[in-house]
């Protein structure tokens, strides 16, 4: 399985978001500029990471972009659905609204799916590693950066 650019440019543009911190706006031609990313298609993502709650919006000549909340109380299936819409690794796989795993495929009570429980126990592992990942987590420690030291130089052969 796959996440879309939607999602992988999304969470980047978060964890860019929360390593500026702050209440001051980024603005997002900067996050464009410094992740190498399309402004225009950004635009849409953050319309979509904005009307979840998860961002923040100012405009004007020093507008951009802020969490909504703290980076350690953003996990990522809330970014990632916000982005992609409901998680299931294959299309007939859907969450029921008491919680309950539906196959498409299962119209009649006699008629069981019987790969539903691959898909399920999938899908169950990819969401429980998104909830358990929160922002925070993604954002590298300024002192981490600076002490991962460099692999030593290879000599030049003459």
């Amino acid at each position: 399985m796959m996440f879309s650019t939607k999602s992988e440019y999304g969470v980047r543009v978060m964890v860019e978001l929360a390593r500026r911190g702050g209440e001051e706006p980024v603005p997002l031609t900067e996050i464009a500029e410094h992740e190498g990313l399309p402004l225009a298609y950004l635009e849409h993502l953050v319309a979509r990471l904005r009307r979840a709650g998860l961002i923040d919006s100012r405009r004007g000549a020093h507008g951009g972009y802020r969490l909504a909340r703290d980076a350690s109380s953003i996990t990522m299936a809330e970014v990632v659905e916000a982005l992609e819409g409901a998680i299931a690794p294959v299309e007939c796989i859907s969450s029921a609204p008491d919680g309950s795993t539906r196959c498409a495929r299962e119209t009649e009570a006699e008629h069981v799916c019987t790969t539903k429980i691959l898909w399920t126990r999938v899908r169950a592992s990819i969401v429980q590693t998104l909830e358990q990942t929160t922002l925070a987590a993604l954002v590298p420690a300024p002192d981490l950066i600076q002490l991962v030291p460099l692999p030593p130089e290879k000599p030049v052969a003459a």
